[in-house]
Order: C-alpha cells, then structure tokens, then sequence
C-alpha cells in the first residue's frame, strides 16, 4: 500500500480527511513565485528545469499540499511539435493557426521529444525532491481542447473556427485529432517514465460540443490515450477532466476507462458521484471564487463538498484553476479545513 493519500484514492480506496490540491497551485498568486517571474518568460520557466522545479515545490513548501503538478502548460506540446507560440500579458497565447494539411505537415513528432526533455527533467528533479508522502502529478491538455488553440490561434469563448472546421473538414481534423493523440501518449509516457505518479488529461473547452461531437472528439481520443498508457504502463492512475461536460460525465467516465473524473464548478459532485462505480474517484469541485471570499463563505462551501463526498474515493480540488487574486491565507485556511478530522 502507497504511503501517498493521493495516489491511494486514485487506488480507489476512500481516504479521510481527503486528500487535497489546487488545479494552477504553482503560479501568479504566491509573492515567491512573483519574486522569480521576471527571469524569463513563461515558456523560458517551463523549460528551464530549476526555475520550473522550484515553482512546482513552492506550493508544497507552502502549504503542504498532497499532490504536486508539473509547472508547465497545455500548450507546450503544440510548441514542442513546432507549431510557433508566445503568451502575451493580459492576453494569453497566441499561436499562427493551423487550419490546413501544409499547416499540419510542418508538426513533427520527433522534434517533440527533443523540445520536451528540459521537461521531463523537472519532472526528475520534482521526484527527486518531494516528501514521501505527495504525489507528483504529470498532466497534459486533451486532444480536442489542445487542439481548439491550435486552430483558433488563441483562446476563444466559443472556438467557432475550430468547432466549424470539425464539421466541414472532418478527414483534417481527423488527422489533428489523431497526431495529438500520438503525441499525447509519447509526451505522458515520457513524464510517468521520468517520475510521475499518475497523469490527468484537461480538456477545459469539452463541453462546447454536442453529445454526438463529444463522442467522437473528447470520449474516443480519451479512451485511445488510457489505452495506450494502461498498456504501457500497467496499472497508472489516470485523471480526466472534461470541464463543463454536465450530464454527459457520467458516459466519460465509462467509455475512457479514466480512474478519476475532475468535476468543474457547475456540478453537484455528489449527485454526479453517486451514478459512478464506487471505486472510481471524484476530484473537485470548489468554486474558485470561494477560496478568493474566504472566510465563512469558504468554510461553509469547502466542508459541504468534503463532507457530501464522505465514504467514497475523493480528491478534494477546485472546480477550476485558482485566480491570480487569490489571497494565499485563504489557501492555507482551506487546507486546514479539509484535513480537520470531525
């Protein structure tokens, strides 16, 4: 039996107190973080292995959390293939779009492994320096969400461009879908091979598609990456986190073979949990905006969802990334809450 809480709920087993991290833990709200932004930019700190070993740890340090996840970004896979990124303040990524088969021919899979081994040696230096007890959590975007950057060029609160060209150019997209698919699998096996504990897929923009879009572009690509990664590394525990996906998680869930579902702010996580097998795990699903009120307000939310998930394999998490306004009292004031005892 692992010594990790976190990794023993991915086991499936019901722990309590659960085990709690924050989705965007390491990053724009902590002052030690702040203190070091200025030595590069953002992609120089996901590629340079101490800057983004110490950023991962900081959190850890802080507050002791019980799962460390990789500083990096969904978008450095995209990147790494060759695709041209930069991340602009106050306006997020920006990407040339790729929306045809000379755009999709100049991504190379081979680049990729060279590009990403500054990564995969953070990922070794955060193993290296946990405490026994926290789980490192490696992670990439899903397929459909990465791509919704790829084709957009930067984020979007719809994705028409890259919804649209799924309709009207099917054998495209295809074959974008299908080359983050293979890369996906090589760049999470390449981050479990360096030290990481278990792995979780984002697929933040999942819930823009229909059910019949979702099948095919967010459960279908999913189950192919368990797959693979269940037959290569037998037994590694998989998150997935299809945001804004409502009803439809409880059929993600069974057709992708996930051991953990990450639920999002809009859902009730103990009516969602109760339609699931009881050995899979739940992670969530606080409102960001809780932890930024504190207080009270935090308490009261923070101990509902722990107390309702009670008896069943829980992770407790955001139901999205934390807010850069975030003060870091109110983090350490909810860590003390979930691992009160009664």
């Amino acid at each position: 039996m692992t010594e990790k809480p976190l990794l023993r709920v991915l086991q499936g087993e019901a722990v309590w107190p659960p085990p709690v991290w924050l989705m965007r833990q390491a990053g724009r709200y902590l002052p030690e973080y702040q203190a070091i932004r200025q030595e590069g930019g953002f992609i120089a700190r996901c590629t340079t292995p101490d800057l983004a070993t110490e950023i991962t740890l900081q959190p850890i340090r802080r507050f002791g959390m019980d799962g460390a996840i990789l500083f990096s970004d969904i978008l450095m896979l995209p990147w790494a293939l060759g695709q041209g990124l930069e991340f602009v303040d106050g306006a997020g990524p920006r990407m040339p779009p790729i929306r045809d088969v000379v755009g999709l021919a100049a991504l190379d899979l081979s680049r990729a492994r060279e590009m990403t081994a500054p990564i995969m040696q953070t990922v070794r230096q955060v193993h290296a320096a946990l405490p026994a007890s926290c789980t490192l959590l490696g992670f990439a975007g899903s397929p459909f969400t990465v791509a919704c950057y790829m084709v957009e060029g930067s984020g979007s609160r719809d994705f028409a461009a890259t919804r649209t060209l799924a309709y009207t150019e099917p054998v495209f997209f295809g074959r974008l879908m299908e080359l983050l698919v293979e890369s996906t699998v090589e760049y999470l096996s390449s981050q479990i091979t360096a030290g990481a504990d278990a792995v979780m897929l984002f697929d933040t923009w999942a819930g823009l598609l229909p059910p019949d879009q979702f099948a095919r572009l967010v459960i279908k690509p999913t189950a192919a990456i368990v797959a693979a990664l269940n037959a290569r590394f037998p037994g590694v525990k998989i998150i997935g986190f299809p945001r804004l996906a409502g009803t439809m998680v409880a059929d993600y869930v069974e057709k992708t073979g996930v051991d953990c579902v990450s639920l999002d702010t809009g859902v009730d996580a103990a009516a969602i949990a109760a339609g699931l097998p009881d050995t899979v795990a739940v992670q969530g699903n606080l409102d960001p905006m809780a932890l930024i009120a504190g207080g009270p307000a935090l308490h009261a939310e923070s101990q509902a969802i722990r107390d309702a998930l009670c008896g069943r394999p829980h992770i407790f998490n955001l139901g999205h990334g934390i807010l850069p306004q975030t003060p870091p009292s109110h983090v350490a004031d909810l860590v003390a809450s979930i691992r009160q005892v009664s």
